[in-house]
């Protein structure tokens, strides 16, 4: 089975980071994608919709350093709902989220600062593996979330 997102939109805001009870660094940011079409009648229609990014380790330090608010950027990562209970009202709430494998700015060099990609890489070279402390861990995922 396969669980792959890949989104190429613009941020709606700068990204916010934390860092979990267990050390880990956290950015959380929005990016907004755009859906255009013709309805019967011809007329040009347009739809935005919001994503929210979760980025963990390493990412989340550079998402920090170099993403602001309407940078446009292409992420990859999974799909991921989880749940809790609010503590206001009592109801079960969820969230669907894209947690970040992956993130490269896109636009102009004037755009980037002279960023072309994750950590300044250049879009011709070839992707190096993350290193070994990219500092996230699936299974301790759900149990360090602060929230």
């Amino acid at each position: 089975m396969l669980n792959k997102v890949i989104l190429i939109g613009r941020l709606g805001n700068d990204p916010e980071i934390r860092t979990t009870q267990s050390g880990q660094t956290l950015a959380t940011f929005n990016v907004a994608t755009n859906r255009r079409w013709r309805d019967r009648d011809g007329n040009r229609q347009e739809e935005t919709e919001w994503h929210r990014i979760v980025c963990w380790g390493r990412q989340a330090e550079v998402a920090g350093q170099y993403l602001n608010r309407g940078k446009l950027v292409s992420v990859e990562g999974r799909l991921q709902t989880r749940s809790w209970d609010d503590q206001q009202t009592g109801q079960k709430r969820f969230m669907t989220e894209i947690v970040c494998d992956n993130f490269q700015m896109l636009g102009s060099r004037a755009d980037n600062q002279g960023q072309q990609g994750y950590g300044g890489q250049s879009r011709r070279e070839q992707p190096q593996s993350a290193p070994p402390d990219q500092g996230f861990d699936a299974s301790e995922q759900d149990d360090d979330i602060p929230f």
